[in-house]
Formats: structure tokens, C-alpha cells, sequence
């Protein structure tokens, strides 16, 4: 038997009816705030943050499974815009020819996403490429590996030690999209046609060796060859990196698909300022590592630094998807900002929230003549003007730019 248990990110807390151990699994592994009723044995109170997905808590000993799905505030399509041009820019996510408008809920809209893309990755046939193997044979192909030979056989003449390169379908491009599809169909709440079709991707791809789970993914680089799997493998790696979360708590197995829209937000925010930004003479930086103190001891790393043609800080931005308080904006984000501007002798700082309490505002700082802008942007709109705000905060930040 399964329960679903359906929250909406940053929403007021339920309570909801739920064994002990299963709240507590859910609180350890970081999936939303859980905590137990006191006046209320076997009720826990949930509240989700950040996190958007759907994860599957299994009870040992009882044929029972409690699946708690956390939806977006963000409309999917908008989320899904979101995601593929933090990706990708120049992508096909802008003209909507990924395609998800049909579901409600991240995981069946990812899960639909990835096999669109999959399907149109694999429709002229699985890409072939060179791979380096090494094997034990009884005839020379390729190269004999002189120094494993010696140290493996001891002078025997077979079998030989050798080294080739293999034309095959069986290359790092080919393994993360069997993984991912893999990933997807051991995922709860993935739609049943979906299931089906995510089957038969798998089938497509069954001569295509299984990446082991906790190795290393394998390693790939665009070029003009694959470049028809790219908008797939790019949806493959958020499958198998960014948002995977697969625990043992107490006992219990909680498997699922967790997104931060914490960190969605702020790749939108940095990628999209940079590509609006590039072609102004200014370098821009992502995450760029600074220190607070003369000694170097207190790093900080602001999400976006944009350096001057002389190679100085020319602005600073920090993105911030969070729950604004009541009257506005929080004012620890305007400490945080004040530091950033102080370190490296700028005038005036940025940050950029998602949409909520308030709009742009802007303060400056007593005895430092600091100003601290706040931006909002309202995911809600499409993405003409969506990128069209991103522009204005460009603007902002270099007056005399072009957009």
C-alpha cells in the first residue's frame, strides 16, 4: 500500500499521520522539516523548504510505502526554463521545444523530458565512437602492453596482453543516458506510459555497459559529432547529479528526486547576467573565490563578480530564492552584501530575489555611502520578460550598457 503525502514548497506546515520512524528518516535525510506532534502521538508536522521533488520511504516489515511529493511554487513550464538555460542558453528550452506543460509535478515532467530527449538523441541510431580497451587475447590486436605482459605472465607468449581502440556504441555519451533512464525507473511517481517508454529507451541501449553506482560519471566534451545528444545528456546529468537523493536512515530506504530551487535560482540568475553582459569588455566570474579579512582567512565566494578591462571588480551579485519575511526583504542579506561591497572596494552591490512581499528597492549605507540594490523577479512571466528583468539588473550594474 502506498500513502502519498502531497506538500508545496515554503508552504505553512501540516500534520500529517506518519510512524515514527518514517518522520524521523524524512527529517535526517534533509528532505523537509519534520517534526513530531506533542500533543498528537503518530502525527508529525511537516514543512518543506527548498526542495521540490518526490522521494519514497519504504517501512521494513510492513507492506507499506509513504511517497511525499514537494511541489513548485514556479509553474513546470517556467521551472523547466529555468533548468535548461542555467544549462544551456543557446538550447531549444527558450522555444519550447522541450516540452512539459502536461504535468503537474517535477518528477513526471522530468521523467517525460528526459525520454523526449533520449528518443530524439537515439532516432538516427546509437552514437558510435572509439573507446580504449585493454584485455588478456590470444592474438595481437592493437598494442601489446610490454610492462603488464612481463608482470602477468612471465615470459609465457599467451595469452597477450594488449591494448586497442574499439569502434563501439558502448562510449561515456551512450552510458549516462542508459544511467539516467536507469535512475528514472527506479524513481516513485514516474507516470506508467512514461515507465513504458522509458523501457523501451533502455531496450535501445541494452548493448551499452551500466555505470556502476558510486563511480565516477563518465566523462564527455561537446563536439560537432554529439552534438544531437546534448540537450540529453545535459537532462542526464541533472538526473544522476544534481538531484538524486538516495539514504538509509534508521533502518528505512528513502529513494527519490530532490531539486534545490535554492540553487536553480541562482544558476539562472548568474548564467543569464552573463550572457547579457558578454560582448560589454567585462569578464564576468561565477562563484568567485574573495577573502573578508587581511589575513585571508575568512573566504567568501559571491555568486556573480564582474571584472572591469583593467581586470578590477566592477559589480557584485548574490542571488537569494528564499521566503521573504513579512516586511520585505531579510537584513542579513544586506549585511552579507555590505561585506562583499567592502572587500572589494565597490560602490554599490545587487541582489536578486525571486518575486514575493516586495519589489526594487535600494539603500545606502550610513557613513560608507554604500548602496545596496534589491531586485525581484517574477518567475511567473515568460521568458521574454523574464530575460528582459535579468537585462534591467544588467543595466544597473553597467549604465552605459546595450541590451
Amino acid at each position: 500500500m502506498t500513502s502519498v503525502i502531497e506538500i508545496v514548497e515554503h508552504a505553512p506546515a501540516v500534520g500529517v499521520a506518519l510512524p515514527d520512524a518514517v518522520g524521523r528518516a524524512l527529517a535526517a535525510a534533509g528532505v523537509l522539516e519534520a517534526a513530531p506532534d506533542p500533543y498528537a502521538p503518530g502525527r508529525w508536522s511537516l514543512r518543506a523548504g527548498s526542495k521540490v521533488g518526490a522521494v519514497a520511504v519504504g517501512v521494513p516489515g510492513a507492506d507499506e510505502t509513504f511517497t511525499v511529493r514537494i511541489i513548485p511554487k514556479t509553474p513546470i513550464t517556467r521551472l523547466f526554463f529555468l533548468l535548461g538555460y542555467s544549462l544551456d542558453p543557446k538550447g531549444p528550452w527558450r522555444d519550447g521545444e522541450v516540452e512539459v506543460a502536461e504535468h503537474r509535478d517535477l518528477l513526471p515532467a522530468l521523467a517525460h523530458a528526459v525520454e523526449r530527449q533520449v528518443d530524439q538523441a537515439l532516432r538516427r541510431g546509437l552514437l558510435q565512437g572509439y573507446r580504449a580497451t585493454e584485455e588478456s587475447a590470444l592474438v595481437v590486436r592493437g598494442r601489446v602492453r610490454e610492462a603488464e605482459q612481463i608482470r602477468r605472465r612471465f615470459g609465457a607468449t599467451l595469452p597477450v596482453e594488449v591494448t586497442y581502440d574499439e569502434f563501439t556504441t558502448d562510449i561515456a555519451e551512450n552510458r549516462l543516458l542508459r544511467a539516467a533512464v536507469e535512475r528514472l525507473l527506479r524513481l516513485p511517481g514516474v507516470p506508467r506510459d512514461v515507465r513504458r517508454r522509458l523501457l523501451h529507451q533502455r531496450a535501445r541501449l541494452a548493448d551499452v555497459a551500466v555505470v556502476v553506482r558510486g563511480q565516477p560519471l563518465p566523462d564527455w566534451r561537446l563536439t560537432r559529432l554529439n552534438a544531437r545528444y546534448h540537450t540529453a545528456l545535459s537532462l542526464a546529468r541533472v538526473v544522476l547529479e544534481n538531484a538524486s537523493a538516495e539514504h538509509a536512515c534508521g533502518g528505512l530506504r528513502i529513494d527519490g528526486f530532490l531539486f534545490d530551487m535554492n540553487k536553480l535560482f541562482e544558476d539562472f540568475v548568474t548564467v543569464a547576467l552573463r550572457e547579457t553582459l558578454t560582448g560589454s569588455g567585462r569578464a564576468a566570474r561565477l562563484q568567485d573565490a574573495h577573502y573578508l579579512d587581511e589575513a585571508a582567512a575568512v573566504r567568501m565566494r559571491p555568486d556573480f563578480v564582474l571584472y572591469g578591462a583593467d581586470g578590477a571588480p566592477a559589480a557584485v551579485v548574490d542571488a537569494k530564492y528564499k521566503a521573504e519575511k513579512r516586511g520585505g526583504f531579510p537584513e542579513a542579506d544586506l549585511y552579507q552584501m555590505l561585506a562583499y561591497c567592502t572587500a572589494l572596494g565597490l560602490p554599490e552591490g545587487h541582489l536578486v530575489y525571486a518575486k514575493g512581499n516586495a519589489s526594487y528597492d535600494a539603500h545606502r549605507v550610513r557613513h560608507a555611502g554604500i548602496l545596496i540594490h534589491q531586485h525581484a523577479l517574477d518567475l511567473d512571466q515568460q521568458p521574454a520578460g523574464l530575460l528582459a528583468d535579468i537585462a534591467a539588473v544588467a543595466r544597473h550594474m553597467v549604465p552605459d550598457l546595450r541590451v
